[in-house]
């Protein structure tokens, strides 16, 4: 063989080596790979090891992964004319290799401007409090929203998330006080409760010392008892000041009535001796 039959050899070996390199493709576990011949679409490939005619089919490979993207802080007027800056995140797949390949240029690009804008409108139908604590039915409705656009595009939007809400340091003070001021009403219906609880408890505890005028004394001697712990030498005790007065007036009542009695008992015995 000579020199030119070596070298037209050497060309078809690598020719077939390329054209081999060019007609295999590995499709992997978690793509799709479009089939497209001559322009027109043929069919979807599946993983594995896969043969297409150089030059003359093309097999875009789609991954199925879910993909996290980032949405970038938006400046947004709530329904009660609060700027606030809110930031999401939200997890997509495609779910049609076929449409997200031929239906749109860049599924990528195009999921992030529309939930950039879709955020904006929903935060926006709502006021601050709220956005702040109503975040699961905003996430829900950013996401029903995507789906119905981007199911076109062989593209499910499986979770949004409200990431960050970016509040004015003036509307933060203005939370603040707000708080403050509801902590302090909490505790003084708390404390009006523990009062009306604590008047009720008196009552009945007076009502029954009244009922039972020894249960008085006994308080009275267990009051002695704790101030006896500390051993002090003084001990100023309140007497049952008008339970002591209205026994003394009975008394006095008792002995004058006694004393009416005998006064009266002498005059009559006294009378008959007189007439004798």
């Amino acid at each position: 063989m000579d020199l030119t039959g070596i070298v037209v050899l050497i060309v078809v070996v690598v020719l077939l080596l390329t054209l081999a390199r060019m007609s295999i493709r590995i499709v992997r576990q978690y793509e799709q790979g479009v089939l497209f011949r001559l322009g027109r679409v043929i069919g979807v490939r599946l993983p594995g090891l896969r043969f297409i005619i150089p030059v003359i089919d093309k097999l875009p490979l789609v991954s199925l992964r879910i993909v996290t993207m980032p949405i970038q802080s938006q400046g947004i007027i709530t329904q009660d004319n609060v700027s606030v800056d809110i930031s999401a995140v939200a997890y997509y797949r495609v779910v049609d290799a076929v449409k997200s390949v031929v239906a749109i240029e860049n599924v990528a690009a195009a999921i992030n401007q529309i939930a950039q804008t879709t955020l904006r409108k929903v935060v926006g139908r709502h006021s601050l409090d709220q956005t702040l604590s109503e975040t699961e039915r905003i996430n829900t409705d950013i996401r029903e929203i995507l789906d119905a656009l981007t199911l076109e595009w062989g593209v499910q939007v499986t979770l949004v998330e409200l990431k960050d809400i970016q509040l004015p340091d003036s509307m933060k003070r203005a939370m603040a006080r707000q708080a403050e001021a509801e902590r302090e009403k909490r505790a003084k219906i708390i404390a009006a409760q523990g009062e009306a609880i604590s008047a009720a408890a008196l009552g009945e505890a007076s009502d029954t010392m009244m009922a039972h005028p020894l249960a008085l004394q006994l308080r009275n001697l267990q009051s002695l008892v704790e101030i006896g712990v500390d051993r002090n030498t003084t001990v100023v005790f309140p007497a049952p000041l008008m339970s002591t007065i209205a026994e003394l007036a009975a008394f006095l009542a008792r002995e004058t009535q006694a004393a009416q009695t005998a006064q009266t008992a002498a005059s009559a015995s006294a009378t008959p001796i007189k007439a004798a």
